[in-house]
């Protein structure tokens, strides 16, 4: 593992190495290792923990939490006619913002020190090691730092009542999103659509890295034009 120099050492805490790959950090970061045991990322074992997360911790602490933020519009007076289509809409929305985030977000060049360092913790790490099993998800902490910034973004451009209601549906499309994220990583589709989504997705890390930013669904890779194609083979004349 050299580039520009620099050795990544395995064997060692591998957060505060990757940022001095300076530029080479964007090839080294896509050449992934297949393991499903991931490497140490700190020396301290207490923030060491804290990226540590099982798939099931998701929805354990989010669905009740997506089930209470809807249970609080049923309580400001909203019908169950009226509750349906925001939680679905609700959903709908996380599909943009979970296609928005990977691509843009997730998938941003860096190569300085510090950039090569959050974005291995934020995503990279996810590239490097992709079958690395307690770091598909994302961590509680890191969720429920984040849940705040979206909350108030939902304020912004919903009532009072109906705000509990839709955050409560893109509450339950992220926790979709991960057990459908861990789920593709580890188990073995037997249903087409399934197994179609699984090679969607692993087309992506093993592939077309720059391609196929759904999760879900490739819904917003078509709207956007980033899904990947693949060439039919040519005819022997």
């Amino acid at each position: 593992m050299v580039a520009q120099g620099f050795t990544v050492d395995l064997n060692k805490p591998l957060v505060f190495q990757v940022g001095h790959l300076g530029e080479a950090y964007e090839e080294w970061v896509h050449q992934p290792i297949v393991t499903k045991e991931g490497p140490r990322f700190f020396q301290s074992n207490f923030w060491e923990f804290l990226t540590l997360t099982r798939w099931w911790v998701v929805p354990v602490i989010w669905f009740p939490v997506a089930v209470w933020c809807i249970s609080k519009s049923v309580t400001m007076g909203l019908s169950l006619p009226e509750i349906v289509p925001l939680i679905a809409l609700g959903i709908f929305i996380w599909t943009f913002i979970e296609y928005t985030l990977h691509r843009f977000l997730f998938h941003i060049k860096t190569k300085s020190y510090w950039g090569n360092t959050a974005h291995y913790l934020l995503h990279g790490c996810h590239h490097k090691h992709p079958m690395d099993h307690l770091r598909l998800v994302f961590p509680p902490a890191a969720t429920a730092v984040l849940c705040f910034p979206f909350w108030n973004l939902v304020k912004l451009f919903a009532t009072p009542s109906t705000t509990p209601a839709l955050f409560g549906g893109g509450m339950l499309g992220y926790v979709m999103y991960d057990i459908t994220h861990y789920y593709l990583h580890h188990a073995q589709p037997t249903r087409a659509v399934t197994k179609n989504l699984k090679k969607y997705h692993l087309n992506h890390h093993f592939r077309i890295q720059d391609k196929g930013f759904g999760i879900t669904s490739s819904l917003w890779d078509i709207v956007f034009g980033t899904l990947p194609t693949t060439k039919a083979p040519k005819r022997e004349q």
